[in-house]
């Protein structure tokens, strides 16, 4: 089992990850999605949040390895960045979605310097959107952004073209395509409903479901 696969088969263990093609899911974009998922759930798992972790750590260490400070993406990535800092023995920092609005009104919490080289932790990416939105503040507090880490990644073209547009380098621990694949290998989903999960990914905004 390769890498990937074996974190989807965690998140489909701890059921952070559900499928349901038959009754969809609404997203707040109000696309119809055959899927929806909650990494924040193996938080909950010490022995799965463990192997997540260390996964994570792999990725950092062999792909992003100039650098020197994680930044966790508020909220669902700031424990995540924060266990892989700890573990690679890195400076850490988080990014609120927007400024505070009261004390300091820091939007960036923790200590760094001008010219760090960070890179971003996140639990999760759709679209792109949120995730380089906070690419942008980094950059624009003075700090050079090597790259991106996420747990999972739906792997649609909008998000390849957006970081690739935005000339970051982005790796998720696993993707939609694998996760498939391990559901129908598993019986999750049936052979026959494969074609239609990957449909979803092809046009996630016309989708309508069976």
């Amino acid at each position: 089992m390769t890498n990937e696969k074996a974190v989807a088969e965690k998140l489909l263990q701890v059921q952070a990850v559900k499928l349901s093609p038959e009754q969809p899911f609404t997203w707040a974009s109000g696309w119809k999605s055959p899927i929806y998922c909650d990494n924040r759930k193996v938080l909950s798992f010490p022995y799965i949040r463990d192997f997540i972790k260390s996964e994570m750590c792999n990725v950092i260490f062999e792909n992003f390895g100039e650098a020197t400070m994680l930044a966790g993406v508020a909220t669902a990535g700031i424990a995540w960045g924060a266990m892989a800092a700890d573990q690679l023995k890195l400076p850490y920092i988080y990014v609120r979605p927007k400024p505070k609005e009261h004390g300091l009104g820091n939007q960036i919490e923790g200590y760094y310097e001008a010219g760090q080289k960070v890179l971003v932790i996140e639990d999760l990416i759709s679209t792109g959107k949120s995730s380089l939105q906070v690419v942008d503040v980094l950059k624009n507090a003075g700090v050079e952004v090597v790259g991106m880490v996420s747990i999972f990644t739906y792997g649609f073209d909008i998000a390849d073209e957006a970081f690739a547009k935005a000339g970051v380098k982005y790796q998720s621990l696993t993707n939609y395509s694998n996760l498939i694949s391990l559901a129908v290998e598993k019986n999750i989903v049936s052979a026959a409903t494969e074609s239609l999960l990957m449909d979803w990914r092809k046009d996630p905004a016309n989708w309508q479901g069976v």
